[in-house]
């Protein structure tokens, strides 16, 4: 297992890397309008302080490490809606800063340091769909080559690189393409971090069809690739998506999939139901199974990282995780 120093320590022994969960979603369960392009980067704009919340409560849930809100900011897409180039930059400024003040507050309390390590700050880098707004994230079918995309993606990734941020997560990666463009603009710098998740159609594909099975043997090894797996995917298919990334790396498995809920889109609703206890029984076997960095996505909550938590952290002595 090839293990970055940063994430070492909260790895030593089998442990897990708690992840939060859904920013935008649990915003809009908390009463936010989020029904705009700019999606949770909106609430960036209208009440920074209610993001900085949800972050500590995530800690307090017992999460690792926060990703801040900027998955839907870009400078393409907030100029769209009116700031200038200057205040896009200082926005996605402050979400990063959101984040650390967050986990600064969090850790300057004596009580919340016992049995934890300082967490981490992850800077969220949204798929290219994401700025298009068109659920495309979903898909990959951009028709952009991948040095098209390192154009588009270039100047968020060195400012949120500069940010403060422990490191960067190319989240809901919907194509090879796309990783490929992050990989392109991760080979410029050796001393940025980075993390990359992808949105996957099934137990064996991401969401623009090609199979993991396709991937090169460690196409994605590289030094400061820090951790490789997936995000905003139904939890039904995450023990086999396990198994297939096992295949071909030998970096920590980062595993945060969606609530088991649908996303109703022609009504424009959730539908299904979960249960944060089940979701926490899931982990456990997805721990077993060689996930490192365990979190949630849309739909879930600070109740979901918590029922990660205790069953990751304290187990009941008669049922104990063997991993």
């Amino acid at each position: 297992m090839q293990i970055d120093p940063i994430l070492a320590p909260f790895l030593q022994g089998g442990q897990t890397l708690i992840l939060d969960g859904g920013l935008a979603t649990e915003l809009e369960k908390r009463g936010f309008d989020l029904d705009h392009d700019l999606w949770s980067a909106k609430i960036l704009l209208e009440n920074p302080e209610a993001i900085k919340q949800l972050h500590i409560d995530y800690l307090l849930a017992g999460a690792d490490c926060i990703i801040t809100a900027t998955y839907q900011a870009t400078i393409q897409g907030l100029q769209t809606f009116g700031l200038s180039h200057r205040e896009s930059v200082d926005l996605m400024k402050l979400a990063v800063d959101l984040a650390i003040d967050a986990r600064d507050e969090f850790w300057s309390v004596e009580e919340n340091r016992v049995g934890r390590r300082q967490p981490l700050v992850a800077a969220s880098v949204g798929p290219y769909g994401a700025y298009l707004a068109d659920g495309s994230e979903y898909r990959g079918d951009y028709g952009l080559s991948a040095e098209e995309l390192v154009s588009f993606h270039a100047e968020r990734w060195w400012i949120l690189a500069q940010s403060g941020a422990d490191f960067l997560v190319c989240e809901t990666t919907p194509s090879i393409v796309e990783a490929k463009a992050y990989a392109m603009l991760l080979s410029q710098n050796q001393t940025v971090r980075a993390a990359i998740s992808f949105s996957c159609f099934d137990e064996a594909s991401i969401c623009d069809k090609t199979r993991i099975d396709q991937f090169s043997k460690h196409q994605f090894d590289y030094a400061n690739f820090i951790s490789i797996g997936i995000n905003c995917t139904s939890p039904q298919y995450i023990p086999e998506l396990i198994q297939e990334f096992q295949k071909i790396t030998e970096k920590p498995i980062i595993i945060y999939p969606n609530s088991g809920e649908e996303w109703d889109a022609e009504h424009h609703c959730w539908t299904g139901t979960t249960h944060p206890e089940e979701f926490g029984t899931a982990v456990r076997e997805w721990r077993r199974m060689g996930a490192g960095i365990i979190g949630g996505c849309c739909r879930t909550g600070p109740n979901h990282i918590e029922a990660i938590s205790t069953r990751l952290r304290k187990p009941n002595a008669s049922d104990p995780i063997d991993i």
